[in-house]
């Protein structure tokens, strides 16, 4: 059996990130769990997508309000002790539904991997309250909780919110941590492993996975794709920290027991060789005795490319016994010393670095609002002139229309317009009324 290492490493060199996706669909599609409560007639308008559905067996219920339906799944690895609620992004009569499933699971973190808009398109109601300082509460309709934001701390491409939820009836409040990873494309992956990995760290720091607390509820726009990405790799680094190596640890099984549990878990190849890039990465941290905290990069540094992870090798192998990993992390600890200056603050190189970064940033963007502004005049001109152009068009057409119809009569006739008929009335003009 191949370790996650070697299985990465034969997928790039054959290109079968494709194709292993499929094989897991394939298998998955097997399995044989009803889904009837969501497609009951009254729970069909709390479904954001027709066919991401949740299992009866792992479907949330609730105990309270107007309705026990709710499009969220229970997902459970017991190997790793972890419970997490995937959900769909709330709709606007859901919002209710979903305080009141984080109310009634004494979930302490919401975890929010997609944008309200996205490409254009609305992906989630706004359920939460932005502003803080400005007692903004969202009253939640059919229920007796209201949500109010406390604080609010942005970083460069996740926001982290305190709000408070309270219910009304018998004055009971609970704070809710509420964790917004703002870069995450619908359909695609972060575009740096370590950017996640950081994101990732700051969750567990938090205590919101810990056994003593609720479930976490994560959610994105159907709660399968960026949602799965984040409970995947969650799950196997915990079991590689366990283990202390790679071997035994199957990212195809896990995912596979977790579609157990909820429907359709990663939605893209792409999506399943991030996972593998993040875990790797991940991985490396841990083993080497570093931890996650080592990969939390320079704010402002998560859109580089994702680089290859270096290779981990099995343990007690020829390769680890010659110190050559030790000889290779002494140098990255040297390289890290050299960045700094003896108080621990950035040197003048690294502070140079930044400084050029964050210029390019800037030129990259005026260039993109020069592109926007310019492809906005080409359409206000089209738009300006396209009367004109459909008035040319038709007259063009009526004149071609004309000379074929002439052409015909020529060619018809032996080269002559026919006269008229003895009998044939002539063709009546305004001048004959």
């Amino acid at each position: 059996m191949l370790n996650i290492q070697e299985e990465f490493d034969e997928h790039e060199r054959k290109g079968t990130w494709r194709m292993e996706f499929q094989k897991i669909n394939i298998e998955s599609h097997q399995y044989d769990y009803s889904t009837t409560e969501a497609k009951k007639e009254v729970n069909k308008p709390y479904n954001r997508y027709r066919d991401v559905s949740p299992y009866n067996h792992t479907r949330i219920v609730l105990c309270n309000g107007t309705s026990d339906y709710i499009n969220a799944s229970l997902v459970t690895e017991k190997r790793a002790n972890r419970r997490y609620i995937l959900t769909q992004g709330p709709l606007p009569t859901t919002i209710g539904h979903f305080w009141q499933m984080v109310w009634e699971q004494k979930s302490k973190a919401v975890i929010m991997l997609n944008n309200i808009i996205e490409k254009g398109t609305r992906k989630c109601a706004e359920y939460y309250p932005v502003s803080p300082g400005s007692l903004q509460t969202i009253e939640c309709e059919h229920t007796d909780l209201q949500v109010s934001i406390l604080r609010e701390d942005e970083h460069s491409f996740y926001t982290v919110r305190t709000l408070e939820l309270k219910n009304r009836k018998t004055n009971e409040s609970n704070e809710v941590l509420h964790l917004h990873y703002t870069k995450w494309p619908d359909f695609g992956v972060p575009k740096s492993p370590e950017a996640f990995l950081k994101f990732l760290h700051h969750v567990r720091q938090t205590g919101s996975l810990a056994e003593d607390v609720g479930p976490p509820v994560i959610h994105c726009s159907a709660g399968i794709g960026r949602s799965g990405t984040f409970c995947l790799v969650d799950t196997c680094l915990v079991l590689i920290e366990k283990a202390g190596h790679l071997d035994g640890v199957s990212v195809e099984e896990i995912l596979l027991d977790m579609r157990r549990c909820r429907m359709g878990l990663i939605q893209t190849h792409d999506q399943l060789r991030f996972s593998y890039l993040a875990i790797l990465a991940g991985a490396r941290a841990i083993l080497d005795g570093r931890g996650l905290v080592s990969l939390a990069r320079e704010e402002g540094e998560e859109e580089a490319p994702p680089p290859l992870p270096r290779k981990l090798k099995r343990p007690h192998s020829p390769e680890e016994q010659d110190g050559s990993d030790v000889k290779t992390a002494r140098q990255d600890d040297t390289n890290d010393v050299k960045s700094h200056d003896h108080d621990g603050n950035p040197s003048t190189s690294e502070m140079e670095l930044r400084r050029r970064r964050r210029e390019e940033k800037k030129r990259s963007l005026q260039e993109k609002v020069s592109e926007i502004r310019s492809k906005q005049k080409k359409s206000e001109w089209w738009h300006k002139h396209r009367a004109l152009f459909r008035y040319l068009g038709l007259g063009l057409g009526l004149g071609l229309g004309v000379c074929a119809l002439l052409l015909y009569r020529w060619f018809s006739g032996g080269g002559a317009v026919p006269p008229l008929a003895a009998n044939e009335p002539p063709a009546v003009s305004p001048g004959n009324y």
